[in-house]
């Protein structure tokens, strides 16, 4: 066949710029493209192999081989695998998005797709050697076929290439990619060997490049006629568990995660079923310093076949979790995949879900050892004997979870509000401080195992600190009849608890929101004297909501109160003043709407209203007194400051 010019199919002008703008956002890709095709090859030839051996010829070893020339400024691509016939060059290489790879398996049937394990597809990926090459030239021969009938194909990406006939010996395909003047960084071995190691590490065949030694007399290093392999051919989370070590697995943690702190947990697992997929997830010891940042992109890696495919694939990972890192390596997804295209897959979906629930798990399996066990008595008398290997075993386990939630507890609660299907598993999870504990260790369970009997709620506040939740007066009844109350401090409480309406059938109420109900805590003695204190002291109350117009929507007597003089409250559905300040504060609009001063008829300062002369200075400073004890600030600070002065005068 004489050289001819051929034109690509009508779309090329518009896949290619898809392809090297838009699908391959980082450049580096083309090398991960070309390798996995290559690689793809050899898996072709081994399997065809396994029918007719003389398709080996005498190069019966596989590998793909990296080179570079400086002068020439281009890296070569060498495999010795199944290799290209002239008509399977002007098929596959003139069409993008051609897949050599999925006609291929499509002649499969049965266990032999398995069996086969193909990876790559010889289509776009081999047409990402454009975003770094202005000029591409491949020569191959078909396994099989004479020297004589080898094939060159040379193609700038323009819309238009040509295919000649040439004598080629070697069986295969070698990929030359001319530079582009921007991309003269790839002309180097450490350049290369690190993409290698980055994307193709766990390529199952070894991928060669040749040695480079230090010439004294050059000033530079100088290649060597040996080849190397650059890669480890071993995917870690391919292999048997029993086989890895623990300090191998951690040490891998390390390698994909950029941390030198050892993971508290990890979890390595073989899913199969409608989606095949291996998960190795990893729980770190340290939330990363832009955890919170918003631009922030996280997730884990993502491989196809063992090919890396995604260093963040955030698809796979709901965002509360997006600290978590981790390998997950589909048998399922095509390796042209996009972030666009994992939004809208079954399969990512289903990994998504995998992934959660496992991650979760091992959180509950935290949680569980986080107390080393003790030797306890039993009923009969008799010591259980807790031996020096499982004590010291269960230490090690010991104070794991508390550190986790050190470190990464605000943003699991918002699974809350994020997660619907786990959220139950989430609750359990949540630790808090409480009037009980000043630690964040309690967990809901452990509340409502202490409730009290006839108590009929969980009680909670969100404050801006531990120490102004706990000496919020809000709490004052609850002290003083020994009800615990849980004491949430985070930022995200607010939020995440107005999505956990109950737990385990007993709902959850907030101490600083409606009026307080005690329910059966609460003796009958003690209601008949707030409603008749209500009573006596309607005329002071009608006197104060008239002075606070506009600050209060109402004004009432309490029951909540044992020492202080008021304190403030808002209505079952209203924003809680604290959320309303962070939103304000994150320059997001909140709600309007005036809270609720409730106030001690058997306060002195209280009782002071019904004779002082100064009555709309002194409820303005009750007003303001209550809003500083919950952590707001007086609309006006000079004029509270004036009052009291005034008053102190």
């Amino acid at each position: 066949m004489s050289k001819q010019t051929l034109s690509f199919q009508a779309e090329v002008a518009q896949l290619l710029h898809l392809v090297t703008h838009s699908l391959y956002s980082n450049p580096e890709i083309f090398l991960r493209e070309l390798v996995s095709n290559a690689s793809d090859a050899c898996d072709k030839l081994r399997f065809e192999g396994l029918n007719n051996a003389a398709l080996f010829e005498d190069a019966p070893n596989l590998d793909v081989r990296v080179a570079f020339d400086k002068e020439a400024k281009t890296i070569t691509i060498t495999d010795n695998g199944i290799g290209m016939s002239q008509a399977e060059a002007v098929e596959h290489l003139g069409t993008i998005a051609k897949s050599g790879t999925k006609d291929f398996m499509s002649h499969l049937s049965g266990d032999q797709k398995k069996d086969a394990q193909l990876i790559g597809q010889f289509g776009v990926g081999f047409y990402s050697g454009f975003i770094v090459a202005d000029k591409i030239t491949v020569e191959s021969r078909r396994a099989g076929l004479p020297a004589a009938e080898g094939v060159r194909w040379t193609s700038g990406g323009t819309g238009e290439f040509e295919v000649e006939a040439i004598e080629r010996a070697a069986r295969g395909t070698t990929i030359t990619l001319h530079l582009r003047d921007d991309a003269h960084e790839y002309l180097s071995h450490w350049k290369l060997k690190s993409l290698i190691t980055k994307y193709s590490d766990h390529i199952s065949l070894p991928i060669l490049m040749q040695k480079e030694e230090w010439d004294a007399e050059k000033s530079e290093y100088v290649q060597q006629a040996e080849w190397e392999a650059v890669n480890s051919a071993n995917a870690l989370w391919a292999r048997s568990k029993k086989e890895i070590s623990d300090e191998q697995y951690a040490e891998f943690y390390k390698n994909i995660s950029y941390d030198q702190a050892a993971p508290l947990a990890w979890s390595h697992n073989r899913v199969e079923g409608a989606t095949e997929y291996t998960q190795l997830l990893y729980i770190p010891a340290k939330a990363p310093m832009d955890l919170w940042n918003r631009d922030r992109k996280a997730g884990i890696k993502l491989y196809v076949r063992r090919v890396f495919i995604m260093d963040e694939a955030e698809a796979l990972m709901p965002s509360y979790l997006r600290w978590v890192k981790g390998v997950v390596d589909s048998a399922d997804l095509p390796l042209n995949v996009s972030r666009e295209l994992l939004q809208e897959s079954r399969d990512v979906k289903a990994i998504r879900e995998g992934n959660t629930r496992r991650v979760l798990a091992m959180l509950e399996d935290l949680a569980k050892k986080d107390v080393a066990p003790k030797a306890e008595e039993g009923a009969d008398g008799v010591t259980d004997v807790v031996t020096a290997e499982d004590k010291a075993a269960a230490e090690k386990e010991a104070g794991k979870y508390s550190a986790f939630y050190a470190e990464f507890g605000a943003v699991l609660k918002e699974g809350l509000g994020e997660d619907f299907a786990n959220r139950e598993k989430i609750a359990k999870l949540l630790r808090f401080a409480s009037t009980t504990s000043d630690a964040v260790s309690v967990s809901l369970a452990d509340y409502k195992a202490r409730m009290k009997e006839g108590q009929a709620a969980i009680y909670y506040i969100t404050a801006d600190s531990i120490a102004a939740a706990k000496n919020s007066p809000q709490l004052e009844v609850f002290k003083k009849k020994g009800i615990e109350v849980l004491l949430m401090a985070d930022r995200v409480d607010e939020w995440a608890v107005s999505h956990l309406h109950e737990f385990e059938g007993t709902p959850l109420q907030s101490v600083a929101k409606g009026a307080v109900d005690l329910g059966s805590l609460q003796d009958e003695a003690e209601k008949k004297a707030a409603e008749a204190a209500a009573e006596t002291f309607k005329p002071v109350l009608d006197r104060l909501k008239e002075a606070l117009k506009g600050k209060a929507q109402d004004v009432r007597v309490t029951t909540r109160l044992v020492d202080s003089a008021a304190c403030l409250v808002v209505g079952e559905g209203d924003l809680s003043n604290q959320l309303a300040r962070m939103l304000k504060a994150a320059g997001q609009q909140a709600p309007t709407s005036q809270p609720i001063l409730e106030v001690n008829a058997e306060h002195p300062l209280v009782k002071k209203l019904e004779t002082s002369a100064h009555f709309d200075d002194l409820a303005h400073i009750l007003f303001d007194q209550a809003l500083l004890a919950e952590g707001g600030l007086p609309e006006d600070p000079a004029a509270y400051v004036k009052r009291v002065n005034a008053l102190l005068a």
